[in-house]
């Protein structure tokens, strides 16, 4: 709305448009048309897959332990394999939805060359999320 600068006559007519109106029909209408929206009741079907009994494939879905022991014995998660199973396990790590932790732990007196070739394999399967734990067991030995 703006003032008048100058004299003004009252006998004049006002030149503004009044818009109150015109915003009170706008929000009547606004609120007709959310009134009238129908509810979305619909529902999506979607085929969900079934869950394999795949007991024997022992991948934990939240992390995985490799081990390397002194003798050159490779175990996952407790049950000892060779570098072809754990090949097939680090795939069956990536096929989850959500890529798991693993976890590498060698143990000090362990060969370099086992570990070196356990190293290779999960660099080859891709593997994300790559730890090594137990650190602090070096710190005593050399």
């Amino acid at each position: 709305m703006a003032m008048a600068a100058g004299p003004r006559d009252d006998n004049e007519p006002m030149m503004d448009m009044n818009t109150t109106p015109l915003i009170d029909v706008m929000l009547v209408l606004l609120i007709m048309f959310i009134i009238t929206i129908p509810v979305q009741t619909h529902a999506v079907k979607i085929d969900l897959p079934v869950p394999s009994d795949n007991a024997a494939s022992n991948v934990d879905p939240v992390k995985n332990k490799v081990m390397i022991d002194s003798a050159g014995t490779i175990t996952w998660n407790g049950t000892p394999v060779d570098l072809a199973q754990l090949s097939v396990f680090l795939e069956q790590t990536k096929a989850l939805p959500v890529e798991p932790e693993l976890q590498i732990q060698p143990d000090p007196y362990a060969r370099y060359l086992v570990v070196d070739n356990v190293l290779a394999v999960v660099k080859r399967s891709g593997v994300g999320k790559l730890g090594f734990v137990g650190n602090e067991q070096y710190a005593r030995v050399f």
